[in-house]
C-alpha cells in the first residue's frame, strides 16, 4: 500500500511540515517552541502536529519561516 504525500494528508507532522513548506528548521522549532499564536498546531499525547490547511494560512502572514533560496 503507498503511503499518500503531504500534498494529500490533513495532519502532518513536524519532518513532513518542514520539506513540504521548505521552512527553516530553526526558526520552525523556536515557533513550536514558544508555543504562542499556533492554532496550526494539534497535540496527540506528547506528539506535536500540524494542520496542513491552517498552516497554510498562518505561512500566508508570517513568510519569514521558510528558507532564503
Amino acid at each position: 500500500m503507498k503511503k499518500p504525500s503531504a500534498e494529500q494528508k490533513d495532519i502532518l507532522n513536524q519532518e513532513e511540515a518542514i520539506v513540504y513548506f521548505g521552512l527553516s528548521r530553526r526558526k520552525f522549532y523556536k515557533l513550536l517552541k514558544e508555543g504562542k499564536n499556533t492554532p496550526f498546531m494539534a497535540m496527540y499525547g506528547s506528539r506535536r502536529l500540524i494542520i496542513r490547511t491552517e498552516f497554510e494560512k498562518y505561512l500566508e502572514k508570517h513568510p519569514e519561516l521558510r528558507r532564503r533560496t
